[in-house]
């Protein structure tokens, strides 16, 4: 491309929007494993930052490993421990409210270890884990989701009013992201399409054992 003159797209390189907590966080119960073998066991979050002409959006995220599902996302001209929350309270009622058990892990960021996010997770039953302080790597699965947004569809408009971006996106993410975009890591299936048919699967075979042994 360079000897034609031609330069691909970069990603915008963009401040990060850590800012560590004060209060004792989690450990990192991951470590860099960002892999899952049923849903509801591994969860990740993170934040981003949407530009509109009317100033920033800020976008936070749940998403299941297992299938790549987005379960939560709230959107917010506050990038605050409230924003965080609405996102898990959406995870929640998105799993049916039950989901005692699970790990949720997100970088070490003052919204995530902030009293009113942590007593959110204990009233669900959910386990924090935090990756350390200024390493996006140990997020690296939460951060590619933000990748995918920016690069497929943010960076793609312009959005006037923050009310404009927030239907969009939530548009992208609930009819294309999790029911259209084909993900590699789902063998090439869109993430609620591979939770479906790996539910399907797992009643089958459990039907199978129990006419075995019936």
């Amino acid at each position: 491309m360079a000897e034609l003159g031609l330069a691909g797209r970069a990603p915008k390189k963009r401040r990060s929007l850590t800012r560590p907590g004060k209060r004792p966080a989690a450990l990192d119960l991951v470590g860099r494993k960002f892999t899952a073998v049923a849903a509801d066991v591994l969860w990740v979050g993170d934040g981003t930052q949407i530009d509109t002409d009317e100033g920033p959006l800020y976008l936070a995220t749940v998403e299941d490993l297992f299938s790549r599902r987005l379960l939560g996302f709230a959107m917010s001209e506050h990038h605050d421990a409230a924003l965080t929350v609405a996102s898990l309270q959406m995870a929640v009622v998105t799993r049916g409210g039950n989901v005692d058990g699970v790990i949720f892990h997100s970088d070490r960021g003052s919204e995530y270890t902030a009293a009113r996010y942590q007593a959110e997770c204990r009233k669900h039953g959910v386990v924090q884990s935090v990756g350390r302080v200024g390493c996006a790597l140990d997020n690296a699965a939460a951060e590619s989701f933000n990748s995918t947004v920016k690069v497929e569809f943010v960076h793609r408009h312009r959005f006037r009013t923050r009310a404009e971006a927030r239907l969009k996106i939530a548009t992208w993410i609930a009819d294309f992201y999790n029911v259209r975009r084909r993900h590699s890591a789902n063998d090439g299936l869109p993430p609620v399409t591979f939770e479906r048919q790996m539910i399907e699967k797992r009643q089958a075979s459990t039907a199978l054992v129990r006419a075995a042994v019936a």
